[in-house]
């Protein structure tokens, strides 16, 4: 497994496609003979079955996606695999971006053919989206599968994988590998502890800051004693703002990570062969777990593909591939019944104790608030 750098880069330079940059209206492609047009339909059912979907989506031969590493919860094996059996290109475009630069991309290119078909977005910025008008209604075929809070009424987006935030270690680097978040205030870390990413732009670096809310009394009403953390983190010197990636942990620059369970996973086994004794750990005072969410731009150019990547991502298969990532499959429940589950790769994922609950849309949309309102001043200076 090769990993490559996280969901968290600024929109910079933006990979060329090969689409044009207008004409996003769905051609006929798109419309079956007796008038059902994939743009309108909310199931495959709507639009005559999976095969009349799968139909017209070869038929516009293209997936427009964005932010999509091909190393972040094994993306690589799902694009191949859907690419391969459907013979639809699938388009990357700027893969190290974060949550918010999809969304941008959804605004600032509407009626472009170059638009997103396909979101993976931070669950409190799936909300955003929905919240914006900005994402078409459609029930994939295991949609009453996902669990209930874990998708949305009107099915504007559904969780798809998740983790918990761990801190990751380079065992060689670091004399004593921190567990917890009261570790991470030691002085012996100084100038080591990162996040991946801007918490106000990634749902990772959202999470750790939630998960350190929780270690200092926080809770989902409350993500204020995250913020302070931080401050005290910075303050003492431990909190470094170079944003981590698998590039900065191999030069030592971010030996200490906060980031997912299944990124820091991913970093273990890659780094192996590389020299790097890279150690994972859920804090148990700091358990935060969370999922990314899919969605479907509204105006999407390709809008019969971006319905049949939803249905390939939601089957077994392709909730295995993202097992093998390390990542936990929104439908690992209702798979482990059925006898679909992957269970090797099952047994690799780190080990967690509890059962996990999330925050609501009311309680992310508060902390996003708080977030937006207060990063900067508590890591600046």
């Amino acid at each position: 497994m090769t990993v490559s750098l996280p969901r968290t880069a600024a929109l910079g330079a933006i990979a060329a496609l090969t689409l044009s940059a207008c004409g996003a209206a769905p051609d006929t492609a798109s419309t079956t003979a007796d008038g059902k047009n994939a743009a309108t339909a909310t199931s495959a059912a709507d639009f005559g079955g999976l095969d009349a979907l799968a139909t017209a989506a070869k038929k516009e031969g293209t997936l427009n996606a964005i932010a999509l590493p091909r190393d972040w919860t094994n993306y690589g094996a799902l694009i191949d695999g859907f690419e391969k059996k459907y013979g639809i290109k699938i388009s990357v475009e700027n893969p190290d971006g974060a949550s918010q630069d999809e969304i941008n991309a959804v605004t600032s290119r509407k009626g472009q053919g170059r638009a997103p078909d396909v979101l993976d977005l931070g669950s409190s910025f799936a909300i955003s989206a929905a919240q914006q008008g900005l994402l078409a209604p459609y029930k994939v075929q295991d949609f009453a599968d996902i669990p209930e809070g874990q998708k949305d009424a009107q099915a504007r987006w559904y969780n798809d994988y998740g983790g918990y935030i761990s801190i990751g270690c380079d065992a060689k680097r670091v004399k004593s590998c921190p567990t917890t978040f009261a570790d991470l205030l030691k002085p012996q870390y100084k100038g080591q502890v990162a996040l991946n990413g801007n918490p106000t732009k990634s749902g990772s670096a959202f999470g750790g800051v939630w998960a350190a809310a929780l270690a200092n009394g926080g809770s989902f009403d409350d993500i204020q004693p995250g913020l302070d953390f931080f401050k005290k983190l910075k303050g003492n010197g431990n909190y470094t703002p170079v944003e981590s990636t698998p590039a900065t942990v191999e030069k030592g620059e971010t030996p200490i990570s906060i980031d997912w369970d299944y990124l820091n996973a991913g970093y273990a086994e890659e780094f192996k062969s590389k020299g790097v004794d890279w150690k994972v750990a859920v804090p148990s005072d700091g358990q935060f777990s969370q999922y990314y969410s899919q969605a479907i731009n509204k105006d999407a150019p390709h809008p019969a593909a971006a319905r049949l990547w939803q249905e390939y991502l939601y089957s077994a298969e392709g909730q295995n591939l993202w097992l093998k990532g390390y990542a936990r499959p929104a439908l690992m429940t209702a798979m482990e019944k059925a006898g679909t589950l992957d269970k090797t790769a099952a047994a690799k994922l780190p080990e967690v104790s509890g059962t996990p609950s999330f925050p609501t849309e009311a309680q992310q949309d508060k902390a996003k608030t708080v977030l937006g309102q207060g990063w900067a001043k508590a890591v600046s200076g």
